[in-house]
Parts: structure tokens; C-alpha cells; sequence
């Protein structure tokens, strides 16, 4: 059996990708397909494939900015050729769900999300688009990538949800039921490595991007002044902590930024 993985972009390891890591630990002889892959980047079982990419690779300063290329996603997903694939499994929170399998081809699609920043959390992603053109544009690119969205769902054959959460966001804007699998854990790496040698503290562990709502939670405890340590990283931290105050602490995996004495923390 011939068989084809497809991943939306390699450009670091999240959730998605060890969830990819173990269908290429199943399936090793299998060919991977993404937009864009940025080497050195994701684990050793993945970069060990054998990995096509799309035009999106040869963009210029796509590792970077890959983000603003989203409206040639739908195109560059569709322009793989998956031809002679007896089975092809898509891991996929944007496009890679909406590639062109062939007549024969089983085509299995693992879930992350329904693109989120066109369905429920658009508002969210796009809230400091303004008015004028900007908005307009904004307004027209969500619009066709929705109608994309929902045609290309029609060409998987079955949809796994990683969580009874997903698989009701799959039926409510595919109308498609799925299976719930849900993701791997990797239990012995997740060990106590954080402690508070005085006092108590909140702890925040996520990605900083717009649907998250960080920014939520930087405003509250800036509020009640409550010690809050925020682990993580994204394209909001900049931000993020330019707007925390002294009882707000960031760890992002590599340093501690510490204000006063109100948490100390050793990372691992």
C-alpha cells in the first residue's frame, strides 16, 4: 500500500506536529506533504522523511511571513500531486485537508480544527482591521476561503476530531460526522521543573496568538495584581509583554524574564 501524509506547514513542533510525528512513526515509508517546511526545525522522525513541498516554499521570506501568503494556500494544497496513493492521511488545522485525492485514493483526514480564523474565532484574529480597504479585503479573503472550506471538506472519505469539542465544529460548518482520537500524550516528559520558592502564583501555558486570549488574562491580573507566570511563545508576545505589569512574569522555553521579587522559577 502506497501512502501519502499531508501537513499544513513544518515550521516548528506544536500540537499538530506530534501528532504527525507519531503517523510517521506508523507509517514511515510514506511520502509527506506540506506548503512550506523550514529545516532544522521540527524532530529528527519527521525531518527523516521524505518531504515534497509546494510553489509557497520559494515565496520570498516565506519562513518568516508565511502567514500573509494564506489566500495561496487553497491553490498551493491543490496543486500536490497525489497520484497512485492507495491511502492518503491529512493532518490539518488550515488547508491540508483540501488536496485532490484520486477516484481510487482513501482519503483520511485527521482533524486539528476547522480553520479557525475564518469560522468562530475570525473576530478575534482580524479585531484591528478597521474600516476602509483593509477591511474590505479582509472581509472578501474570509469569505472565499469559507466557501473553499467547506467544498474541499467534501473530498474526505472520513474525518477524525482530536476532541468531542472539534467534532462538533466539523458538523456544525461541514455537516460531516467524525471520529473522536484523541491526540498523543508524552507523559514522561511532563515533569515538575517550576516551583515558587515564595508565595503562590498563576500559571498560563499556551501559544500566544489572538484565539487564545491572552490578552484576557494580562488584563485581569494586571487588575488584581495577582502573580502570574505566562509559558509560551507566538507571534503576540512582543506585545504581550510590553503590556504585562510587575506581577506578570513570561517564560518562553530559553529565559525567564523576572520583575521583582514577586515569582522566582527555575526552569528545566
Amino acid at each position: 500500500m502506497k501512502v501519502a501524509l499531508v501537513h499544513d506547514w513544518l515550521t516548528g513542533m506544536r500540537g499538530g506536529e506530534r501528532v504527525l510525528e507519531i503517523l510517521c512513526q506508523l507509517y514511515p515509508e510514506a511520502d509527506l506533504y506540506t506548503l512550506l517546511y523550514v529545516k532544522n526545525r521540527l524532530s529528527g522522525v519527521i525531518e527523516g522523511m521524505r518531504i515534497k513541498t509546494s510553489f509557497v516554499q520559494r515565496l520570498p521570506k516565506v519562513s518568516n511571513y508565511y502567514r500573509y501568503y494564506l489566500p495561496f494556500f487553497p491553490s498551493a494544497i491543490e496543486r500536490l500531486d497525489l497520484r497512485g496513493y492507495d491511502l492518503i492521511i491529512s493532518s490539518s488545522h488550515c488547508v491540508a485537508k483540501g488536496i485532490i485525492p484520486m477516484p481510487d485514493s482513501l482519503h483520511i483526514s485527521y482533524c486539528h480544527t476547522p480553520m479557525r480564523y475564518v469560522w468562530d474565532v475570525q473576530y478575534d484574529y482580524f479585531k484591528d482591521s478597521g474600516k476602509g480597504l483593509k477591511n474590505f479585503l479582509i472581509s472578501a479573503l474570509t469569505n472565499y476561503l469559507r466557501i473553499w472550506d467547506v467544498t474541499s471538506s467534501q473530498r474526505v472519505d472520513e474525518f477524525i476530531a482530536n476532541s468531542r469539542f472539534v467534532r462538533q465544529r466539523i458538523r456544525k460548518y461541514y455537516r460531516r460526522d467524525s471520529v473522536v482520537i484523541h491526540p498523543p500524550v508524552n507523559c514522561d516528559y511532563f515533569q515538575p521543573s517550576i516551583r515558587a520558592e515564595e508565595g503562590d502564583y498563576f500559571l498560563m501555558v499556551t501559544a500566544f496568538v489572538p484565539y487564545k486570549r491572552v490578552d484576557l488574562a494580562v488584563e485581569a491580573f494586571g487588575r488584581s495584581g495577582k502573580p502570574l507566570l505566562r509559558v509560551g511563545a507566538g507571534q503576540g508576545m512582543v506585545d504581550l509583554k510590553r503590556r504585562a505589569r510587575k506581577n506578570i512574569d513570561s517564560w518562553d522555553g530559553r529565559r525567564m524574564r523576572r520583575s521583582g521579587n514577586t515569582i522566582k522559577a527555575a526552569g528545566p
